[in-house]
């Protein structure tokens, strides 16, 4: 019973601030990046307190309900936006023993709960009763469709390759070279990554010269805060996952008892990465969206999947 309430409260922990250190990076890096300081003054110190600043900010504002909306699917979107996230950080290990459920089917489970975290945009677009709402539903519904596929397909490679759908059966079955033998899964996997959680390039859905900010117009207060932090868990998780998958968890050299600090290194760089694809690319049209998804990364996806049964058939 201590060992599970434990894992729970670790989790818990770790949803909270994690988050919230990716979204803190964000203003910092894209600042430097942009030879700008970002915040500074919130905390003294580098401004390091200013999401807890923002927080407080958006607890303290009203949220307010559009007359036309669908009252309790407007309400309850933010929240099916961000708990699937939650659920997702528990199935994904730090290190052997560092996890909050090890699931023997975990990669199936967080490709799942991830899926239903996009409801919650689409809940938000359609139950808002404003027409931009609907638009960026609609886009979000589309992307979510075009790369939900290629996600998927550059996910089951490792699993094939593994030989199992844990996770951490994933990483004890990784081998160094398989960053060779997986890099267009990887670079597949990372970019649908990108599109389902809508972050720049592929932020269609919230393009603000065209549907003000999509599913999240008519959002204010704590609700609106929600969706942020849905986005910033999002960018864990999929790093958390890119790095168990694909960069071999936490092997890395030196004892094992050290493993969490590889994987919480490997973690940030994806995140770090994610924060600089937003920085150096603009925002592509529907149409170069949609054509990137079907003629490019899906046909990728799929090859990478026959060379990979392929390669098992041939030295497994």
């Amino acid at each position: 019973m201590l060992e599970f309430v434990l894992r729970v409260v670790g989790v818990l922990v770790a949803f909270l601030v994690a988050p919230l250190l990716v979204g803190q990076a964000e203003h910092k890096v894209m600042a430097h990046m942009q030879s700008r300081l970002g915040p500074m003054y919130a905390g003294a110190f580098h401004g390091w307190a200013q999401l807890v600043a923002d927080g407080v900010k958006f607890v303290q504002k009203e949220s307010v309900t559009p007359a036309a909306a669908d009252k309790r699917v407007f309400e309850w979107a933010p929240v099916v936006a961000i708990l699937p996230y939650m659920a997702a950080l528990a199935a994904i290990p730090i290190a052997p023993n560092i996890v909050g459920a090890d699931l023997d089917s975990g990669l199936f489970f967080v490709l799942a709960v991830m899926s239903v975290g996009v409801l919650g945009s689409l809940m938000a677009g359609w139950a808002s009763g404003n027409k931009y709402s609907l638009l960026g539903g609609l886009r979000v519904a589309a992307q979510l469709m075009s790369y939900e596929l290629p996600f998927v397909l550059s996910a089951a490679s490792v699993a094939v390759a593994a030989g199992t759908l844990s996770l951490t059966g994933i990483v004890d079955q990784w081998n160094p070279w398989w960053l060779l033998w997986q890099l267009p899964g990887l670079v597949v996997f990372f970019i649908a990554g990108l599109a389902e959680l809508q972050r720049p390039p592929f932020d269609m859905p919230v393009a603000d010269s065209e549907v003000i900010f999509g599913p999240y117009t008519e959002y204010t207060g704590l609700r609106f805060a929600l969706f942020l932090l849905a986005e910033y868990a999002g960018i864990v998780v999929l790093a958390g996952l890119t790095t168990v998958l694909f960069l071999g968890g936490w092997s890395g050299p030196g004892p094992d008892s050290i493993g969490w600090i590889w994987s919480l290194l490997k973690i940030a760089a994806v995140s770090v990465l994610v924060i600089w694809v937003r920085v150096a690319f603009p925002r592509m049209r529907a149409d170069q969206l949609q054509k990137l998804a079907w003629q490019g990364l899906v046909p990728v996806a799929l090859l990478q999947l026959a060379l990979t049964g392929i390669g098992v058939v041939i030295f497994y």
